[in-house]
C-alpha cells in the first residue's frame, strides 16, 4: 500500500514537470517568433486550415491559454505569431505525452479527442440529531479516503455510519469508528432540555455586539421576523442557533431555516415570523424586504425598519442585563478609569464564555416568569386535563399589565408551548426549573453587588458547561485528515458510484451485530416540580417601586384636577395616575379619595370628567378582577350632570 502511494506521488510530479516544461518551451517560442520581422505568414497558413479549430481548443491546457491571454493583453502580437505559438504547443504536448492516454477511437481516427470534463460532486449528510460537529469529521473522513486512495470502500464507511446507535441523553458516551483509521466520541448532555451550543453564543456577540443582539432577541420573543446574511454558511448557522438557545426556556415554533437556498427567497415575502439565514450574494435582494429585521454578521450590524415598533425588556431588567453582560464580555470596563487599576481580567475561554453569557439570559428569564406557577389552573372538566395560564392576574400581580413586552410574550406560541410542557406538576425537572423556585430571592439581594452578580453567573455557566461536556477527560478523538497538498494533484481518481445494495447488506449485518449490545435506553427521573414564591409575595416586598409616595400624590393630584375641572393639567397627570394604579397602595389611595369628595359635596360631573373618573376605575377593577379576594367600596353617587336632570324631571311626572 506505501509502495502505491509513493509510486502515485512521483507519477504526479513528473506529470507537473512536464507541463511545466512543455509550457516554457511554448513560452520561449513565442517570443522567438514574436521577435522575429521575417516570419512569413503563409508557411502555416495550411496547417492552420488542415486542423479543426475545435479539437485545437480542446486540447489546449487551461494554464497553458491563461498564461497566453496575460502575455497577448501585454504585447498584442499579430495573428500569425498566435497561430504559430498554439501549434508549436501541440507538436511538443505530442512529443511529451504520447501514447499516455490514446484510446482505440483516438488511434483509429488519428484526431485529438476533447479532454475528459468533470463534474462537481457534493457529500451531504441528513440527521435528526443535533451533532454537526461529529457529521463534519465523518465527511472529513469519506473524503480523506477518496482523496488519499486509501484501502477502504466507501460503501463500509457509510454502513458503519447509518448503523451507529447514538445514546440517549443523560451523560452517556459512545466510541465509534467508520473504520478508516479514526476514533469518535459521541457525548450527550445530561438533560436533553438544555440547547448545546458549544462557543456560538459567545460568536455572536462578537459579531453584533451587546446591544444588537438584545435587540435581535427581543424581536425573536415578540415574534418578529430575523434575517441573517453572511459570506459563511458556517457563520450562519451558528448565529441562527445562537439566538433560538437565548430563548430557553422557550422554544421557537415558526420556521427556523438557517441556509436558505436561492429557489426559496420568496419564502422571505411571507406573513409568517422566522429565523432564516441568507448567503450575502443576495444582499441586494433582501434589502427590499420592509418588515423584517436584517442583520450582517459580517459588518455587525442590524437593520430595524421603520414600520416595525420593536418591544423592549421592561426596566430594571433591560440596564441589569446590559450590565451583567458588559461583566462578562467586557471585565475591565469597570475599573478602565481607576488611578491605578487592577491587573487585566482575562476573558474565559470560549466555551465557558459562551456559557456565561447563557447564565445571564438564565437569570433574566427567572426574573420575567418569577412566580409563573401560582398563576396555573388546572382544569379537570375534559377526558385529559388542561392546564391554563392566568395570564392577566400575572400580568396584574406584577404591575406589567401594560408592558407590551411581557404581554407579547404570554400571547405567543412559544409561551403556550412552555405552559404545556413546564405547566404538569409531576415531570423531569431542569436548571431553569431550581433557578426560579430557589434563587429569585438571591438574585435580587445581590444586584447591587457586582461581584456577586459575577460569581453566580459563573455557577450557572459551570452547570451548563457540565450539562454539555459531563466527562472532560474523555474528549480524545482522532479523525485522519487529507494529505497537504492532495488537492493539488493533477491525476484525481473520479469519485465513484456508490453500491447502494451493498451499502444496505452491510448496514444488516451491522444491526444483527448489535442486536446483543446493552440498550441505551434511559430511565427518565420525575419529581414534583418545586412551585417557588407566589407572585404576590414577590409584590409585595418590593415595596420601592409600588408604594412609594410619589405615586400615590400622583393620584391625589389627578383626582382633584377632576372634580376641579383643570382638564388640561387633568391631561398631563393622567397617564401617570394609570400607571400607578397598578400598585395595591394607589389603588386604595383611589377609592379613599372618590369616598372623600363624595362625603363632601354631592358631586355632579360633565361627560369629560366622568370619562376621566371612569378611565381610572376601569383600570383599577380590571387589575383587581384579575387577583381578586379584595373587595372595593362601590361608588355609585357620582353621576354625569345630564343625568341627573332626566332623573328628576322624572321624579316631577
Amino acid at each position: 500500500m506505501l509502495y502505491d502511494v509513493l509510486i502515485s506521488k512521483f507519477n504526479g510530479y513528473v506529470t507537473y514537470v512536464k507541463y511545466t516544461l512543455f509550457t516554457w518551451l511554448c513560452v520561449i517560442y513565442f517570443y522567438t517568433i514574436y521577435q522575429c520581422t521575417e516570419f512569413c505568414a503563409d508557411n502555416i497558413t495550411w496547417v492552420v486550415r488542415f486542423l479543426d479549430v475545435r479539437y485545437m481548443l480542446y486540447s489546449i491546457d487551461l494554464k497553458f491559454l491563461n498564461l497566453l491571454n496575460v502575455i497577448f493583453l501585454i504585447v498584442a502580437p499579430p495573428p500569425h505569431t498566435v497561430y504559430s505559438t498554439v501549434i508549436f504547443y501541440l507538436l511538443i504536448k505530442y512529443l511529451f505525452f504520447k501514447g499516455s492516454r490514446v484510446t482505440e477511437g483516438e488511434q483509429e481516427s488519428g484526431m485529438i479527442q476533447p479532454a475528459e470534463v468533470f463534474a462537481p460532486k457534493s457529500l451531504v449528510l441528513v440527521s435528526r440529531l443535533d451533532y454537526p460537529e461529529i457529521f463534519r469529521a465523518c465527511l472529513g473522513l469519506v473524503y480523506t479516503v477518496y482523496v488519499d486512495n486509501l484501502n477502504v470502500s466507501l460503501e463500509t464507511l457509510i454502513a458503519n455510519l447509518c448503523s451507529c446507535f447514538v445514546p440517549a441523553a443523560g451523560g452517556s458516551q459512545k466510541l465509534f469508528s467508520l473504520g478508516a483509521g479514526d476514533r469518535q466520541l459521541i457525548q450527550t448532555p445530561l438533560h436533553d432540555s438544555l440547547p448545546v451550543t458549544g462557543t456560538s453564543v459567545a460568536l455572536l456577540f462578537q459579531q453584533l455586539g451587546i446591544q444588537n443582539v438584545l435587540n435581535l432577541f427581543c424581536a425573536v420573543l415578540t415574534e418578529n421576523k430575523v434575517l441573517f446574511h453572511s459570506a459563511s454558511f458556517q457563520r450562519l448557522s451558528d448565529a441562527c442557533r445562537a439566538l433560538e438557545s437565548l430563548m430557553f426556556p422557550l422554544k421557537y415554533s415558526y420556521p427556523y431555516i438557517p441556509i436558505l437556498p436561492a429557489q426559496l427567497l420568496e419564502v422571505l415575502s411571507s406573513p409568517t415570523p422566522f429565523i432564516i439565514g441568507v448567503h450575502s450574494i443576495f444582499r441586494n435582494d433582501i434589502h427590499e424586504l420592509l418588515d423584517v429585521i436584517i442583520a450582517d454578521l459580517d459588518g455587525g450590524t442590524i437593520k430595524i425598519p421603520e414600520c416595525i415598533h420593536l418591544s423592549q425588556l421592561p426596566e430594571p431588567l433591560l440596564q441589569q442585563t446590559q450590565t451583567s453582560l458588559s461583566l462578562v464580555l467586557y471585565p475591565d470596563l469597570a475599573t478602565a478609569d481607576y488611578a491605578f487599576p487592577p491587573p487585566r481580567t482575562a476573558l474565559s475561554h470560549s466555551k465557558m464564555l459562551d456559557k456565561e453569557v447563557r447564565g445571564v439570559f438564565l437569570r433574566l428569564f427567572a426574573q420575567l416568569f418569577q412566580g409563573y406557577r401560582s398563576c396555573l389552573q388546572l382544569i379537570r372538566i375534559h377526558s385529559e386535563p388542561v392546564i391554563n395560564f392566568h395570564k392577566a392576574a400575572f400580568l396584574s400581580q406584577r404591575g406589567l399589565i401594560e408592558n407590551d413586552f411581557l404581554t407579547k410574550i404570554l400571547n405567543g406560541m412559544a409561551f403556550a408551548g412552555f405552559v404545556s410542557e413546564r405547566g404538569p406538576p409531576y415531570r423531569s425537572c431542569d436548571l431553569f426549573d431550581e433557578l426560579v423556585a430557589f434563587e429569585v430571592e438571591r438574585i435580587k439581594s445581590e444586584e447591587s453587588n457586582s461581584l456577586k452578580v459575577l460569581k453566580h453567573i459563573r455557577e450557572l455557566a459551570e452547570q451548563l458547561l457540565k450539562n454539555e461536556n459531563p466527562n472532560p477527560h474523555m474528549t480524545f478523538q482522532k479523525v485522519p485528515r487529507p494529505t497537504e497538498g492532495s488537492h493539488l494533484r493533477v491525476h484525481v481518481l473520479p469519485f465513484p458510484r456508490i453500491n447502494e445494495s451493498q451499502v444496505q447488506d452491510l448496514i444488516q449485518e451491522n444491526l444483527i451485530k448489535s442486536q446483543n449490545a446493552p440498550s441505551a435506553s434511559r430511565i427518565e427521573r420525575k419529581c414534583v416540580v418545586p412551585a417557588g414564591p407566589s407572585v404576590v409575595s414577590i409584590v409585595e416586598k418590593s415595596s420601592t417601586v409600588f408604594n412609594s409616595a410619589q405615586r400615590l400624590e400622583v393620584v391625589r393630584n389627578c383626582i382633584s384636577f377632576i372634580f376641579e375641572n383643570k382638564l388640561l393639567e387633568t391631561e398631563k397627570t393622567l397617564p401617570a395616575a394609570l400607571r400607578a394604579l397598578k400598585g395595591k397602595a394607589a389603588r386604595q389611595c383611589l377609592t379613599q379619595e372618590l369616598s372623600l369628595h363624595v362625603q363632601q359635596n354631592r358631586a355632579i360631573l360633565d361627560h369629560q370628567q366622568f370619562d376621566y373618573i371612569i378611565r381610572m376605575m376601569n383600570c383599577t377593577l380590571q387589575v383587581r378582577g384579575c387577583s381578586g379576594g379584595q373587595k372595593w367600596p362601590p361608588q355609585r353617587r357620582t353621576r354625569p350632570e345630564k343625568n341627573v336632570q332626566e332623573e328628576d324631571k322624572k321624579r316631577k311626572f
